[in-house]
């Protein structure tokens, strides 16, 4: 994340589906009718004229894309366990917001063959209501803590007030105190400030969004400089060369940083990375990823390898990553192999990313009064009971998120079917529907 918002060091859809999670649909497979071949010579007797009383072979639905699904699986685990754990070597080994971005941008570019009025209309819906679940849940205790956002130092008078409508449509960084309840409460008087943590996410994928059917036709018309550009743009105003004050200035470092792997989802769904050979497109992301590093290396932080405080590095750290990851990309209809194991919480997921996101930074608070109630169990009060617990009390938070997670999905998750107009599902993790399709098959002949 950027911006510091972590718990572990103290932020994506997830889509994600949500409006990044929506399904991804590979490559057709098949087409409505394959041509007749024509033998060079005839050796037999003229094959018969097709029936024209049968019915042509209908084409196969496209299915959706498996492999961006379980890169996308994949990319929430890690900003969960980023924000728990806050080990900064994460955001090298897996960057998971230029992947979450990158994916977003393909299914946006795919999705542009439609009106681009009706396609923002539509992502709007998707990102929307469950926002609004959140920020009702969040806006309530805030308020019933006390809070009164025209109060606020931190805010002021009336914008503080103006500020909430950023937790209606997120255009810009919703107000919230730094802190609130007392330090002894039940959750850390910064629980407030880790909640709104993720919505940057949402902010910068709303502009995303809003700028896709420019930026799309910047794209087809100019290729490389489009997709080059937000790399120049990081270059400015991510190294203090020209600096932006105050939440815009996030919200333009934001967008540069991740700008590039935007555009890469639209080169992956174009088709322009297939045109370029696999070594050469292999071997450049590789120097734009070591000139990362080496620009870390002589700008690190106060957290050290942390690539979300230092944009140039992010943003060419992450380009490189995706550039190599969808390359790659086996266009997969099914998860191979052991990797089939996890088909269901990959489908679970991808299903509910935008509820995993918005949900995990105050669900990880919220494992804490969990956690210490540990501490009243009767064979934890010798010494060495509590300094065992003190000692692994991080691995004890990561066990326990995980359960909270799936609570919250099935409290409000179903928010977002309704947000894409789909009937409401309370664990959409594929099970009936993979059982449907077993039992079609094993009365109907054989059909496959």
């Amino acid at each position: 994340m950027t911006h510091g918002y972590t718990t572990g060091t103290g932020p994506e859809p997830a889509g994600p589906y949500g409006p990044y999670g929506t399904p991804h649909a590979g490559d057709p497979t098949g087409a409505a009718g394959m041509p007749y071949a024509v033998p060079r010579q005839r050796t037999a007797e003229p094959a018969p004229a097709p029936d024209p009383a049968a019915a042509p072979a209908a084409p196969e639905k496209p299915g959706r894309d498996r492999y961006l699904d379980l890169l996308r699986s994949i990319a929430l685990v890690r900003v969960v366990v980023y924000h728990l754990f806050g080990w900064a070597w994460l955001t090298v080994l897996f960057p998971s917001m230029g992947v979450m971005f990158a994916l977003a941008g393909s299914l946006m570019a795919r999705s542009l063959n439609r009106p681009a009025v009706s396609v923002v209309r539509g992502r709007l819906r998707r990102l929307l209501p469950p926002l609004w679940a959140f920020a009702a849940v969040v806006l309530t205790m805030m308020f019933l803590n006390g809070w009164n956002p025209a109060k606020d130092p931190d805010h002021g008078d009336t914008w503080g007030l103006i500020g909430l409508f950023n937790y209606l449509v997120p255009i810009g960084a919703p107000p919230y105190p730094w802190h609130i309840g007392s330090p002894s409460g039940l959750l850390e008087d910064t629980w407030a400030v880790q909640a709104a943590g993720p919505l940057w996410y949402l902010r910068a994928y709303l502009w995303f969004v809003l700028a896709s059917p420019l930026l799309l036709w910047l794209f087809r018309r100019a290729p490389w400089p489009t997709l080059l550009a937000p790399l120049g743009l990081t270059a400015v105003v991510g190294t203090g060369l020209v600096t932006i004050p105050g939440e815009t200035g996030n919200a333009v470092t934001d967008f540069a940083v991740y700008g590039g792997c935007w555009v890469l989802g639209f080169a992956h769904q174009e088709g322009l990375l297939k045109q370029i050979p696999r070594y050469v497109s292999v071997s450049c992301a590789s120097l734009v990823m070591a000139f990362g590093l080496w620009w870390a290396s002589n700008h690190l932080g106060p957290d050290g390898w942390d690539l979300n405080d230092i944009p140039l590095a992010q943003a060419t750290w992450s380009f490189g990553f995706v550039v190599i990851l969808l390359q790659y990309s086996p266009s997969w209809r099914e998860l191979p192999g052991r990797l089939k194991r996890w088909d269901r919480l990959v489908t679970l997921s991808n299903n509910r990313a935008v509820t995993i996101y918005l949900w995990h930074n105050l669900l990880i608070m919220a494992t804490i009064p969990i956690v210490d109630l540990l501490y009243r169990l009767p064979f934890m009060q010798s010494e060495r009971g509590v300094e065992a617990l003190s000692s692994t009390y991080t691995i004890w938070m990561f066990a326990l998120v995980w359960p909270l997670i799936g609570l919250m999905v099935l409290a409000v998750g179903w928010v977002e079917d309704l947000a894409a107009k789909r009937r409401p599902r309370l664990w959409p993790n594929g099970a009936k529907r993979s059982a449907g399709r077993r039992s079609g098959r094993t009365g109907a002949a054989h059909r496959g």
